[in-house]
């Protein structure tokens, strides 16, 4: 069976989505995700004929997001058309299970090189755009599940379940905002970004012909204790505000795998391979505690434990669900979201699964470790979990 490995990772600077609109804003969300996809051919130095699948996350696939997003990307860019492509929707999971997929079409021996991605332009195409009737139209009137389609409302309750307060959240968010502007002061993005040249728009929405470099992620802002204590909750009487939660965002990442056959006939460098991987289901009525799911999945299945884990990247959707998986895990903090999470650097939802292994990549080369676990939530009960370990 030929062995799947990662050869290649990259992703845009992330820029702010809504309410403050930033500097990805004037790309069409096709050409947004082209960013990352042309980015990765030119580092690898690959023909872009020679890839012969891609798949992608997307979670809003309405408007410039529709039709096949991940094959409307790649055509985009003219210069093959002969590569297959596929859209997932995984919710926030969806280019994490992308690579799970174009990974396993390797193992599988169907293809012998593919590219897992994602994107999301949520200040042009709005998180929930597809859902045209209103939030919860999805679920029939007789759904069985105690649950609710409110996703603060679920992360208020695993910090119900798992007793955590409002300072632990904001503690959690401060030191987000710490280890993400210490990433980016040291140079540790620099790998795995690369500068965007972002079209101006005018106040009539317009390109102005003029062009904005782009060469960090803009979540990231300067704040305090005190600061984040003073925010109002999204929810009266919840602990989660817009300062321990996620930020909207624009983004693209893209991730390329090989045979490790095929790479070594290219001369190419196989960086890491994937242990195991899972999507699971988690409770609906907290909706959002999948990575405790997800992370027992891969444990039971691997045999291996926290202690076998160099590095965590969690998504940071909220604060309470990292605390929940920490608190269940007795996870030594120092180790997880060493340079700082969705709360300070943004989460563009279809892409956040591909940015988090990107990432994780990188610092596993940058500190010499070996092995790092990838887990998120997701909308509609489910957890994704990826160990990767370098080769």
């Amino acid at each position: 069976m030929p062995e799947a490995v990662i050869v290649e990772a990259v992703r845009t600077p992330i820029a702010r989505g809504k309410p403050i609109v930033g500097d990805l804003n004037g790309f069409h969300a096709v050409s947004l995700l082209a960013l990352s996809l042309q980015e990765l051919v030119k580092r690898s130095g690959l023909s872009y004929a020679d890839v012969e699948f891609l798949a992608g996350g997307c979670v809003t696939q309405a408007g410039e997001q529709a039709g096949n997003i991940t094959r409307n990307a790649w055509l985009s860019i003219g210069e093959d058309f002969t590569a297959g492509a596929t859209t997932l929707d995984s919710q926030c999971g969806s280019a994490q299970v992308a690579n799970h997929m174009i990974a396993a079409l390797i193992a599988n021996g169907s293809i012998d090189i593919g590219i897992a991605c994602g994107v999301e332009s949520m200040s042009r195409v709005g998180l929930g755009a597809n859902v045209y009737n209103g939030p919860g139209y999805f679920q029939p009137p007789d759904w069985p599940w105690d649950s609710t389609p409110d996703q603060f409302s679920s992360a208020q309750r695993i910090a119900d379940k798992r007793g955590i307060t409002r300072q632990m959240a904001d503690e959690l968010a401060l030191e987000s905002q710490r280890r993400a502007r210490q990433a980016w002061d040291e140079g540790r993005f620099d790998r795995e970004t690369f500068a965007v040249d972002a079209p101006v728009l005018g106040a009539d929405g317009k390109p102005t012909g003029a062009t904005k470099r782009v060469t960090r992620d803009q979540g990231i802002r300067d704040t305090t204790l005190e600061g984040l204590a003073g925010l109002k909750p999204v929810m009266e009487g919840q602990i989660h505000t817009p300062g321990n939660s996620s930020q909207v965002s624009d983004g693209s990442a893209a991730v390329l795998w090989m045979s490790a056959a095929e790479a070594k006939r290219r001369g190419l460098k196989p960086r890491a391979r994937i242990i195991s991987d899972c999507v699971v289901g988690t409770d609906p009525y907290f909706l959002l505690d999948g990575p405790v799911d997800a992370t027992a999945r891969l444990f039971k299945r691997t045999g291996m434990n926290l202690g076998d884990i160099d590095l965590v990247e969690i998504n940071e959707a909220f604060a309470a669900v990292v605390l929940s998986w920490a608190s269940v895990y007795k996870a030594d903090m120092s180790k997880v979201n060493v340079n700082g999470g969705a709360i300070a650097l943004g989460h563009p939802v279809g892409s956040t699964g591909a940015r988090l292994i990107t990432t994780a990549l990188h610092e596993l080369e940058r500190q010499d470790k070996s092995t790092a676990l990838i887990t998120m939530c997701c909308g509609a009960s489910v957890g994704t979990g990826t160990i990767i370990e370098r080769i």
